[in-house]
């Protein structure tokens, strides 16, 4: 009986111990401490007070951002005629132009026309050179094709050949703009340097030079009927500009 009380009295003094040593680990409870965060629980902002503004983070919860828009601007929409005052003036019969072909279709973009014009200067004279009358018939309008055409077929006749070589395009520059029902021009004055050299039929030199670059200047017209299927705009006049 001795021995069973000696027993009991050591393994009670064990779990004391034990208790206290986790106690004195682990701390109490006090019933003041807050429960653990809820990571998805919904974080209320408090309320501002009239003379604050919204955090830059609250303002921008319910905004979705496009790639290149301007989401920070507040500027109104900038008018046309400012927009294109790389063009020519903004007061001036080109823009009055622009503008009314961008009325009737809203996609055009003189920036991007001139881009386009320059491509087709060079391959309406390259192809001139080479004799491609099917490449040109469908870049020309009907009048200047046919002058186009004799002019190759006289060169053929005298079994001349003809080569042209762009260097640069160093300018494109729109000089007027007309608009007349449907019917849209537009007038480009091109500088260009050129190599450019006709041979006869034994490759002799007859005209220009196969080494040296001449600058040239060219005013050519380009129509359109705008809203129509064909996007096309067709030469339909050329001069050379001194």
């Amino acid at each position: 009986m001795q021995n069973f009380d000696m027993t009991t009295l050591v393994f009670l003094a064990l779990a004391v111990f034990v208790a206290w040593k986790l106690r004195s680990v682990l701390g109490q409870k006090t019933g003041q401490e807050k429960p653990p965060a809820d990571p998805f629980q919904r974080r209320e902002t408090p309320p501002l007070r009239p003379d604050q503004a919204p955090p830059a983070d609250a303002r921008r919860d319910n905004v979705i951002r496009l790639p290149g828009a301007a989401n920070d601007s507040t500027d109104a929409e900038v008018p046309d005629a400012d927009r294109w005052k790389d063009i020519a003036p903004a007061d001036s019969p080109i823009i009055a132009g622009i503008e009314e072909i961008a009325r009737q279709e809203p996609g055009f973009d003189p920036r991007g026309f001139l881009g386009g014009a320059k491509a087709a200067y060079e391959t309406i004279v390259t192809a001139f050179a080479r004799g491609d009358r099917k490449l040109l018939k469908g870049l020309l309008a009907k009048e200047v094709y046919e002058g186009f055409e004799q002019a190759i077929g006289e060169r053929e006749k005298r079994g001349e050949k003809a080569e042209s070589n762009f260097v640069s395009i160093d300018k494109a520059q729109i000089t007027a703009v007309d608009v007349k029902g449907k019917t849209a021009q537009v007038t480009i004055a091109f500088v260009s340097q050129l190599i450019s050299v006709v041979r006869d039929a034994q490759g002799n030199v007859v005209d220009g030079s196969a080494d040296s670059v001449s600058e040239v200047n060219d005013v050519w017209t380009f129509s359109r009927q705008l809203g129509s299927r064909d996007p096309n705009w067709l030469l339909v006049a050329t001069e050379s500009a001194a």
